[in-house]
């Protein structure tokens, strides 16, 4: 039962108390550039979680069983490059087959998902981490989640803004930069 609790833990702190985006800024281009709707926002969140998510295995995969038995750890950024690139390309094929719409509205942004810095991020603390299969799995699928979160809640507050009455001079990306802020305090007091 230990074992369950601490998984739960290393998921909740990826998502929350350790939030990629709002405590660590990993990943603020796509949190501030697609987030001024709440379903885009929301799409952009459950492709970068599969990118998390498949790319936490995969790495793990190659770290465990070719880059360290082989002794060719230096290698790491490439190899972990190449396995976040082919599943954005194998998300961005599916999303334009499946929703061109959406494909339209993610725009740059979901090509950019190879270049995040939270997907590599990810990536090298599994590495330096030294987790286990199942504890990548869970840190990605948190860490995803947590991304999703807080792209979610910033879109959210970005369409309640239309309608605000907010000075002109803070209109557009000041605001969201002051949201930003409030968010990623009360995330990272949190973990207080």
């Amino acid at each position: 039962m230990e074992g369950i609790s601490n998984l739960a833990m290393l998921f909740v702190a990826a998502a929350i108390t350790n939030n990629f985006i709002l405590t660590q800024f990993l990943g603020i281009c796509p949190f501030l550039g697609v987030s001024k709707e709440v379903p885009t926002a929301f799409s952009m969140g459950l492709a970068t979680t599969f990118v998390m998510t498949t790319s936490a295995v995969f790495v793990w995969v190659i770290e465990s069983f070719i880059l360290v038995p082989l002794g060719i750890e230096f290698m790491r950024y490439i190899a972990f490059i190449l396995v976040i690139s082919s599943f954005v390309q194998l998300t961005e094929l599916f999303v334009k087959k499946v929703s061109p719409p959406l494909y339209k509205a993610l725009g740059i942004f979901l090509p950019l998902i190879t270049t995040n810095c939270a997907i590599l991020g990810l990536a090298l603390m599994i590495s330096m981490e030294g987790y286990t299969f199942i504890e990548s799995t869970i840190f990605g699928l948190g860490a995803g989640a947590g991304f999703t979160l807080a792209i979610v809640l910033m879109a959210g507050i970005r369409e309640r803004l239309e309608f605000a009455d907010v000075p002109e001079s803070l209109k557009g990306a000041p605001i969201a930069l002051l949201v930003a802020g409030i968010m990623a305090m009360a995330f990272s007091g949190l973990a207080m």
